[in-house]
């Protein structure tokens, strides 16, 4: 589909937003193409206030081999309520509804910044750009401000060095994913927003039972959380208790099973204090990467 338009900013944040997604008119604008799933561009609209929002219907999603058919607009979802838990807010508002085209995911669409490629001060448009997150360097490592993930094949026999940004906002991302499980953490998924937001979208492959961490945001594989990530894992260990609000939540998204690997998960980096490393078992770079 052509870009979408926009629609304008709104009043309405936190709970009031969650109530327009959930029971405002949905209207399908159009399909945004090259997803893997059905994914819908959107307003919703109600008394008044409207909103552009994407929305992924089961009955759009792709059969995978090693997650439950039709489960992953509830795994979306999950992961909204486990980011707001963490009071980081790094998931745009989600809920599970009905639609057009029946029960599924509908979240707030995020109007990406455009970012500035490096010793530029514009982005693609012409406007102040954010700086860029993710970039391929030739040097054998990265340079101030940025932390190595992996080295890449370029095409000619080249190879260059995957790197990313050392972000605050990229590292309580890669927090998150270590706590979700996301199996799918690519370049695209990550929009910074204007004002110096940064939201992570696309958490559909996320809470699997078994290790699936698959991300571009290696770069602090192994060190030690910093004291703010240790506050939340902490606090998230007592929301996750049994019978707590926030455990009867996921409990209508995801298996008790998956609830306990979710505690395990939890309880392994507050035990570490560390980022996660890639466990070898299984590809630890999302394909294709962006």
């Amino acid at each position: 589909m052509p870009a979408p338009e926009r629609i304008p900013s709104r009043s309405l944040t936190g709970t009031g937003l969650v109530d327009l997604l959930t029971e405002g008119e949905l209207t399908v604008l159009g399909q945004i193409r090259g997803a893997s799933n059905a994914v819908l561009y959107c307003t919703v609209a109600r008394d008044g206030e409207e909103a552009a929002c994407v929305y992924k219907p089961v009955a759009g999603e792709q059969p995978l081999w090693d997650f439950p058919d039709g489960t992953l607009a509830a795994r979306e979802v999950a992961a909204y309520e486990i980011s707001e838990a963490t009071g980081w807010g790094l998931v745009p508002p989600t809920v599970l509804r009905d639609g057009p085209y029946g029960e599924g995911m509908c979240q707030l669409w995020i109007d990406a910044a455009p970012q500035r490629e490096d010793g530029d001060e514009n982005g693609g448009d012409g406007e102040a750009g954010e700086p860029p997150l993710l970039a391929l360097v030739e040097d054998e490592e990265p340079g101030e401000g940025w932390k190595a993930v992996a080295h890449a094949e370029v095409g000619e026999g080249r190879t260059a060095l995957l790197v990313h940004a050392d972000d605050a906002r990229l590292r309580r991302l890669a927090v998150l994913d270590a706590v979700i499980n996301n199996g799918d953490r690519k370049g695209g998924h990550l929009l910074p927003a204007p004002g110096g937001r940064l939201y992570g979208i696309d958490h559909g492959v996320t809470f699997n039972a078994d290790d699936k961490l698959r991300t571009l945001l290696w770069g602090w594989a192994g060190e030690p959380l910093t004291a703010e990530a240790v506050e939340v894992v902490e606090r998230l260990g007592a929301e996750l208790a049994p019978g707590t609000p926030l455990v009867t939540r996921l409990a209508e998204l995801i298996t008790e099973v998956e609830i306990e690997a979710l505690r395990g998960r939890v309880a392994g980096l507050r035990a570490t204090g560390r980022h996660p490393e890639p466990s070898g078992q299984w590809p630890s770079i999302p394909w294709p990467p962006v």
